[in-house]
């Protein structure tokens, strides 16, 4: 019997904080039309990531995957590390 598992989101971001330990904080920053004016707006959204290694740095480009919950706010799981802070 073969378990057919969802596709799970990933999204790219850049470290804002890697501070605690197993634990880091990937900011998206997204350019968004706005409805009515046409001007474009930046969103930025925040998540905490599960980093197993303790191997990000704060500014690193990472891409994270969404996983099961494992405290709290840490919802999301680094998959792998795209460009390291100069």
């Amino acid at each position: 019997m073969e378990v057919k598992r969802n596709l799970r989101k990933e999204r790219i971001g850049v470290v804002t904080s890697s501070k605690m330990e197993k634990s880091i904080v990937v900011a998206e920053v997204k350019k968004v039309k706005h409805p009515m004016y046409g001007k474009f707006v930046l969103k930025t959204k925040k998540y905490v990531a599960h980093d197993e290694k303790n191997d990000c740095n704060e500014g690193d480009t990472v891409k994270i995957m969404e996983t099961r919950p494992m405290s709290k706010t840490k919802t999301w799981r680094l998959v792998e590390i795209i460009e390291r802070a100069k």
